[in-house]
């Protein structure tokens, strides 16, 4: 469901790895869409100008979303790279996140598997380091109210953790309140039946 909350990186993490003279840095970082993830690789590749690849792949939205799902192998043999970085993004259940590992050419060919390997285990291991955050999803609602209503709907907001943005007292009330999207039809039925529909409740664009 689009309206529960998922995981995100807190900030950005660094996993280092030396592997047959080739420095591999996987470098993960919060990216809020894809025009945050394709700078966070550009901002990437001018801290480390002299590395031979940097390879990345990145989960634009929520965790599972393919539409929003990008990778590449930067110079590296089609496969070996970009998409084991993205099998490892994608399947770690965290969702805005994008992964760049640069890497460092020492002299010693990996082969097929051992890029494979290196690409894939570098994110692996960023992944087990990396703090998360809880992402909710939520939305605004506008309220029109009496004012005995008040208070009902403050108990019921507080029940859902919702927060009370901004409250303006005239002939009735017109309050503006945050809540999670996935509380919001409990919320409004609460609000429903106790004011014997005479509230009236709207959605707000975020």
């Amino acid at each position: 469901m689009n309206n529960l909350p998922y995981l995100i990186p807190a900030r950005v993490h660094t996993f280092e790895e030396e592997i047959k003279k080739s420095l591999f840095i996987t470098q993960l970082a919060h990216t809020d869409g894809v025009e945050q993830a394709k700078a966070f690789v550009s901002r990437v590749k001018g801290e480390h100008p002299s590395a031979r690849h940097h390879c990345w792949g990145f989960v634009a939205g929520r965790p599972g979303d393919s539409m929003l799902f990008g990778f590449s192998d930067d110079g590296e043999p089609s496969g070996t790279a970009g998409k084991p970085i993205l099998a490892q993004l994608s399947g770690s259940g965290i969702g805005e996140v994008t992964a760049v590992v640069t890497r460092y050419y020492g002299g010693i060919r990996l082969g097929t598997g051992g890029l494979v390997k290196a690409y894939g285990g570098g994110v692996q291991q960023a992944l087990k380091g990396v703090l998360t955050l809880e992402k909710k999803i939520v939305t605004r609602l506008s309220l029109e109210l009496d004012y005995a209503m008040v208070p009902v709907v403050q108990v019921s907001l507080s029940q859902f953790s919702g927060v009370e943005v901004s409250t303006y007292y005239q002939e009735r009330v017109s309050m503006v309140v945050e809540i999670e999207q996935r509380y919001v039809e409990s919320f409004s039925q609460i609000i429903v039946n106790k004011s014997g529909a005479k509230v009236k409740i709207n959605h707000l664009d975020n």
